[in-house]
């Protein structure tokens, strides 16, 4: 009996030692073949964006084509779900979104993901703040102005739909200002942006990329960003947190994801590849004339952000009593 137990505790062991120089050696021949970055959206919105420059570059970088495979839906969720169950080997990546990360998870009731036990950070890849955009008419320059305005008027905000940042940034204002904007859901940003134009809408909490166009044309207003830090796209704009409701934040991130259990070795060589092309003066260009600044992190940095980021939004979900279409 004892031989029999020295026997299996040196299979045991052996195994062990099998399957770690199969990993290493994986992780040491990593990529030998294409890789698929999974993202969330249509073609031409944020996410494509952000993702088509560092694709290529990666690629470049890796020595392998990295192919972006769109896959939209569920706010972001399917293509989510899909990289969630991919073998754990860095071919198939993910182009991850604050909706299906951090938002998604408060909103729905139940997912096909766990995005904390099913997915492992790489890095984030950039910000995107929002612009607080008036219609000419409203009669306030100011937050300040414009929170004194809604508590005696009714004022009506349009998003790209409920759950996007432009929603819930607008809930999050409710919530710390005691205001009570008027949720309008449109089926994207460019729809809410022509009424908000045409007057339908007194407000947006619109992308940088729908938003400075027209008020650098004066067919709009904008008076704040949503993030902690001003945008360089925008500088002159103040943070509606420097503004009169100190600690708003809202940044529309992105940042690449693998599914759990990826080799430590890989998830590295991803990170450091991806940092290297969000230094690129090209890439960097590119991606602020699109309202979106290079923020590359750590992988624990980037886990943490989104474990927070997670947090927060359920509170102003459930606060706000925010309910998925």
């Amino acid at each position: 009996m004892q031989n029999f137990l020295k026997s299996f505790v040196r299979s045991i062991l052996c195994a062990a030692a099998t399957a770690g120089f199969t990993a290493a050696a994986a992780a040491d021949n990593y990529p030998s073949k294409p890789v698929r970055m999974i993202v969330g959206f249509a073609p031409g919105g944020g996410t494509d964006t952000t993702a088509r420059p560092i694709a290529q570059k990666l690629g470049e970088l890796l020595g392998q084509q990295v192919i972006v495979d769109n896959r939209p839906g569920a706010g972001g969720n399917i293509a989510t779900d899909i990289v969630s169950k991919s073998n754990p080997d860095g071919y198939t990546i993910l182009m991850g979104t604050i909706a299906a990360l951090a938002i998604n998870p408060g909103l729905y009731s139940q997912l096909p993901f766990d995005p904390e036990k099913d997915l492992a950070p790489v890095t984030q890849a950039v910000d995107s703040t929002n612009v607080l955009s008036l219609h000419p008419s409203v009669a306030a320059g100011s937050v300040k102005e414009l929170i004194a305005l809604a508590k005696t008027k009714s004022l009506s905000f349009g998003s790209s739909g409920v759950g996007g940042t432009g929603h819930l940034a607008g809930e999050l204002f409710n919530v710390m200002a005691g205001t009570k904007l008027v949720h309008i859901p449109y089926k994207g940003g460019g729809p809410a942006m022509i009424d908000l134009v045409g007057g339908q809408v007194q407000l947006v909490f619109a992308t940088g990329a729908s938003a400075v166009p027209q008020i650098k044309n004066g067919k709009i207003k904008g008076i704040a960003v949503t993030t902690l830090k001003r945008s360089a796209l925008m500088p002159e704009l103040p943070t509606i947190a420097e503004s009169g409701l100190p600690g708003f934040d809202a940044n529309n991130w992105y940042g690449v994801m693998v599914p759990a259990k990826t080799p430590r070795a890989i998830i590295n060589r991803l990170n450091a590849e991806t940092i290297k092309v969000l230094s690129m003066p090209d890439v960097k260009t590119f991606l602020f004339n699109q309202g979106l600044d290079a923020a590359p992190t750590t992988p624990e940095a980037f886990g943490a952000y989104i474990k927070s980021e997670r947090s927060k939004w359920a509170k102003v979900i459930k606060t706000a009593g925010v309910k998925a279409e």
